[in-house]
């Protein structure tokens, strides 16, 4: 019996022993399948945590800059990762300025290549910008011949002085009743008394007195007589007057700006050249 119950009890252990090493594998093959499910996820984790940390960035990283051309000035956003050239389109955006014609201007001509970080660009930093517009090109590349013919074109039709307001108001009053006869067409010399019956800008009759002796223009009204050294007239217009081309309008520069100008109406029109050239330098001396 004894050697029996032994048997049985070797069969029994020898039994015991595959079951156990079957629980041992089970839990082995567990154990693995956590192992490397644990991996996994620690795996994942990391990289759902590298691509949410990369976007904050994109969405935090830029900088808020100030763009001034041609005395205007624009308000930017832009990140601080985008290099010069871009830039430089953002800048095209906002002021219709090609790139191709911009100079960016920060402690420096800005570089297209670098990115505004590498450039150390910060936060309220203001960039210049100097260029012109392609019309602005055309504008100044416009052949000269082009321009002298416009300035002329607009020239005639530049309203005759006799129409302008400010002497309407002195020729719309007629025609003087003492004034001097008038001969149109003609050249004479300068009287030898003052040319009088003519009306100045308030419309009060003034006269002209040639003092050629003095060096002097003596203008006469009725409050008083003001003596000008023809020396200090610095020049003289003239023109027909609409209606009455006999008399002309003229006025004497009696300092450096047409403001200066006192003007006189209805000098007959055979004396005009005659004034010009006693009072600019062709004496006609009686």
């Amino acid at each position: 019996m004894a050697t029996q119950d032994g048997s049985e009890e070797v069969i029994m252990e020898t039994e015991a022993k595959p079951k156990e090493a079957e629980l041992l594998g089970e839990d082995v093959e567990k154990g693995g399948a956590e192992a490397t499910s644990h991996t996994d996820a620690g795996n994942s984790t990391t990289q759902d945590s590298n691509i949410s940390n990369g976007d904050d960035t994109e969405d935090k990283e830029t900088v808020d800059l100030k763009i001034i051309w041609n005395k205007n000035k624009y308000d930017l956003k832009i990140p601080v990762d985008s290099t010069g050239a871009k830039l430089k389109e953002s800048i095209h955006s906002l002021t219709g300025l090609p790139p191709a014609m911009q100079k960016v201007m920060y402690k420096g001509l800005l570089p297209e290549d670098k990115t505004l970080r590498e450039i150390k660009i910060t936060n309220g930093a203001k960039i210049m910008v100097v260029g012109s517009t392609i019309n602005d090109v055309l504008a100044v590349n416009t052949p000269k011949e082009v321009i002298q013919q416009e300035v002329k074109a607009e020239e005639n039709k530049k309203e005759p002085l006799c129409r302008q307001k400010q002497h309407r108001k002195v020729l719309d009053k007629g025609k003087p009743d003492d004034i001097m006869p008038a001969i149109k067409g003609a050249k004479e010399r300068l009287p030898t008394v003052p040319l009088s019956g003519m009306f100045n800008k308030s419309g009060g009759k003034v006269r002209l007195t040639f003092k050629l002796e003095q060096d002097q223009l003596w203008i006469g009204t009725k409050e008083r007589t003001e003596k000008v050294p023809m020396g200090s007239i610095k020049n003289i217009v003239s023109e027909p007057i609409e209606g009455h081309e006999d008399y002309h309008m003229m006025a004497f520069q009696l300092g450096p700006t047409e403001a200066s100008q006192y003007w006189v109406y209805w000098v007959p029109a055979q004396f005009v050249d005659a004034i010009k050239d006693t009072v600019l330098g062709k004496w006609q001396y009686f």
